[in-house]
């Protein structure tokens, strides 16, 4: 039976949980999620557990944080006086915002804390830091 290697197209449905058991993600109720093995669009860790993979096949894998999105950095947090944000921009803390950087790149950020005078935003993948855990069930090679 063919196994998945690097280059194919692959086709898997997946459950992505924390190490309590918390679902972060799953594709159980959409179609299978499609990508190319080396492609470098997801975790090294998930890709890596792929490979070999026959149609039909479920694994279930631990991915530690540095093989996932990497560690948690406190450098990534800035504080910043409210009265930088547009007036008509309202932070609530989990909302995510797009910010572009003084040489013009774009980074997305997350509102962490909120006081009258400062909004604390954290740069940092909102799974930095995290051991991950994937059910993945190989549904095709394309």
């Amino acid at each position: 039976m063919a196994q998945a290697k690097l280059g194919d197209t692959v086709k898997v449905h997946y459950t992505g949980k924390l190490d309590d058991g918390t679902v972060f993600a799953t594709s159980t109720k959409r179609e299978p999620f499609r990508f190319v093995i080396g492609g470098e669009r997801i975790i090294p860790g998930f890709e890596e557990a792929v490979i070999g993979m026959s149609p039909g096949e479920s694994k279930t894998i631990e991915v530690p944080a540095d093989n996932a999105f990497g560690p948690y950095h406190e450098e990534l947090v800035r504080t910043i006086e409210r009265n930088k944000f547009p007036e008509d921009l309202e932070p609530e803390v989990g909302q995510r915002l797009n910010l572009s950087e003084s040489d013009g790149r774009e980074i997305v950020v997350t509102v962490s804390d909120l006081s009258e005078s400062s909004v604390t935003l954290d740069a940092n993948h909102p799974l930095a830091g995290e051991d991950l855990v994937f059910d993945i069930r190989l549904v095709e090679i394309v």
